[in-house]
């Protein structure tokens, strides 16, 4: 089989990019070693910046996302027993962010991709990327016990953490930087209604916690936990406890409990590999980099890339090569950002089993000094709803 642009990966950053480049005529394949049900069981944010709400516009697949998304204008932080709320909408000009589940994007970008015909290959099982280095790069994989070749002119890995793509790029070019934090987060999702209509971060001495919703009917929240624990030994009636502990008493008397759909823990890291090209190889989303999930910025990330490299792709067709020779530099200026800023929420809202009585004074001096300055609101703010694009 012969495509221009071969994809790996078909979680949302995989999927976007073969949107994006069909709406600008590339032909593209993407290939997935899971199955489509095990894509959509994935259980992930769902925090929008402007900057995805647009892509999902622009290719004609925002739709359900308006009907039934949430636009949020701000949110709260909880500490001291109370809560403050940032406003986004007036601290950035007008800007805002949209609710709507991971999950729900992945289904909207799956039926796109099957409405329109385009060929995706679930299950592809030892895929492999060959020859990047030169003009004619090559992605094997095996489907149903039959070995197949994809001859194309780019690779796009949007693979994730654990992908074939970055593991097979030149050790001696590929350089990593990763901080793993002591901590975790036990999520807990439920139908119930959400004890606000906004995210709440709660900074408190038992632990951080999380608020947050999927829908107005379903709520999705978080503790901070260690990672020695497991999910056996949080029933949902000790995991509700330990919420309503953490919560200010006025939410924790709204808050709505009810049986659990589902449980996890999931570790905290920071980790940016550089750079994002390989000749002919280009890593997009979770195979570049991982985020600590407090800034919410991880989804918002692979949708970056992906822009610039539906861009740069674009414009090397049209005999301009310049968006792909800057694609990484550009994506790099925007992840370390990102990166600092979810460094940053994570360490101000967490209590970090190392830390002494000075850390954890210089610390609650963080966020006072945070709620009572315009200028740090502000700083909060921008980052939060997202960074403008440096095109």
């Amino acid at each position: 089989m012969n495509v221009q642009v071969a994809i790996i990966g078909a979680g949302p950053a995989g999927l976007l990019l073969g949107h994006l480049l069909y709406r600008a005529g590339i032909d593209a394949i993407v290939l997935e070693q899971r199955s489509p049900e095990y894509v959509l069981g994935r259980i992930r944010a769902g925090v929008l910046e402007q900057v995805a709400v647009d892509l999902l516009d622009e290719i004609g697949v925002g739709t359900r996302m308006h009907a039934e998304g949430l636009v949020h204008g701000g949110f709260d932080i909880g500490y001291g027993g109370g809560r403050s709320r940032i406003d986004l909408h007036g601290l950035t000009g007008g800007k805002n962010v949209m609710v709507y589940g991971q999950t729900e994007l992945t289904r909207d970008l799956m039926d796109a991709r099957a409405a329109a015909g385009l060929k995706t290959v679930y299950e592809a099982e030892d895929v492999s990327v060959h020859d990047f280095d030169g003009e004619k790069p090559r992605v094997r994989y095996v489907k149903d016990g039959v070995s197949h070749e994809v001859r194309c002119d780019f690779i796009a890995g949007c693979d994730g953490f654990h992908g074939v793509c970055r593991a097979s790029a030149p050790k001696n070019i590929l350089r990593t930087y990763e901080r793993v934090y002591p901590l975790g987060w036990l999520g807990l999702l439920s139908d119930t209604p959400p004890v606000s209509d906004e995210l709440i971060y709660i900074r408190h001495p038992r632990g951080f916690a999380l608020c947050s919703m999927r829908s107005r009917t379903r709520s999705r929240y978080y503790l901070q936990c260690s990672l020695a624990d497991t999910v056996e030994q949080w029933t949902d009636q000790l995991f509700w406890d330990e919420l309503k502990r953490r919560l200010d008493p006025a939410s924790a008397a709204a808050l709505v409990t009810g049986p659990s759909i589902e449980k996890s823990i999931a570790p905290l890291r920071s980790f940016v590999a550089e750079p994002m090209r390989f000749g002919r190889l280009f890593l997009a989303g979770d195979a570049a980099h991982i985020v600590p999930p407090t800034g919410a910025k991880g989804l918002n990330l692979a949708a970056s890339d992906v822009r610039y490299l539906a861009r740069g792709l674009s414009q090397f067709y049209a005999g301009d090569s310049h968006g792909i020779d800057t694609y990484s530099e550009r994506c790099l200026s925007r992840i370390w950002k990102a990166e600092r800023f979810s460094w940053w929420m994570t360490t101000l809202l967490h209590n970090f089993p190392e830390a002494n009585p000075f850390d954890q004074k210089v610390q609650e001096a963080e966020l006072d000094y945070l709620l009572h300055s315009p200028a740090a609101l502000t700083s909060l703010a921008e980052n939060y709803v997202g960074l403008a694009f440096e095109d």
